[in-house]
């Protein structure tokens, strides 16, 4: 219960990163393949923050789940 609980707090706090921040996201993981972007597109800025609310959501159902299976 605790290892469920601890990974999804750790997903969460991800996952909130992710939407809040993109920007750093992409100069963090995909910034130095391109020589020529200097800034993410808008579609990678949407897709990454759709992904980092389902991973925020994720990590709120590892929360609840063993409260809810007990």
């Amino acid at each position: 219960m605790l290892w469920s609980i601890s990974g999804g707090v750790i997903i969460f706090v991800l996952g909130m990163f992710i939407f809040l921040k993109p920007d750093l996201v992409w100069k963090l993981t995909e910034a130095w393949k391109s020589y020529r972007a200097d800034e993410p597109s808008e579609l990678y800025l949407k897709t990454t923050k759709i992904g980092g609310i389902l991973f925020a959501l994720l990590g709120v159902v590892m929360i609840i789940l063993p409260f809810i299976l007990k």
